[in-house]
């Protein structure tokens, strides 16, 4: 009988110890050797070194001042210990009423009919760090006047920081938020009130 176990025990030993303990060892070390960025967190750190965030999860970004980030159902909005969708489907009158609340506050707001999805729709894990280049667009005005600077050199910002397909086919085009905001604050700073 121990005979029969034995090389079942055995294997279970060696292939935990292999696949479990060893081969994750080693992609987690190749990762952090080849890619030591994005095997880190891809961590943004500002210029004292101190990390203010992800380039791969969004942040709350409320000021008009700033590219607002697409709306967030996770927990109490963009909490990652919380990460994930709406769950609501398309007929249900909850999601309609909260999409057309959204659309009429943009387009009241912006003075734009055309609203881009995913300015009023959340993503699924409510967490995406990235927004459309066309919503982008349609808060530069919105950041040109927080700023006191012309509304051009908000949309030369947002053109830079678009990021195009991955591979040239993959995905689509993006502005990651974090990055945007952060090359906004070094490009175009907030105009200081005017002395009386």
């Amino acid at each position: 009988m121990l005979s029969e176990i034995r090389p079942a025990i055995v294997s279970t030993i060696l292939f935990t110890l292999l696949l479990g303990v060893a081969y994750p060892l080693a992609i987690t070390g190749v990762s952090k050797a080849v890619f030591p960025y994005q095997a880190e967190g891809s961590l943004v750190k500002d210029d004292k070194g101190q990390v203010i965030g992800s380039a791969l999860i969004a942040q709350p970004f409320a000021k008009d001042e700033y590219l607002h980030p697409r709306p967030s159902a996770a927990g109490m909005g963009y909490d990652a210990s919380n990460s994930g969708g709406s769950n609501l489907g398309p007929l249900q009158a909850d999601l309609l009423k909260r999409v057309t609340a959204d659309a009429a506050t943009l387009r009241a707001s912006t003075g734009h009919d055309q609203i881009p999805d995913d300015a009023i729709t959340t993503s699924g894990s409510g967490l995406d760090p990235d927004i459309s280049p066309a919503y982008a667009e349609l808060q530069a005005d919105r950041i040109a006047k927080a700023r006191g600077v012309p509304a051009e050199a908000v949309r030369k910002v947002i053109a830079d920081q678009t990021q195009g397909a991955m591979l040239g086919f993959l995905g689509e085009r993006h502005v990651n938020v974090l990055m945007t905001n952060l090359a906004l604050d070094k490009a175009v700073p907030k105009a200081k009130p005017k002395a009386s």
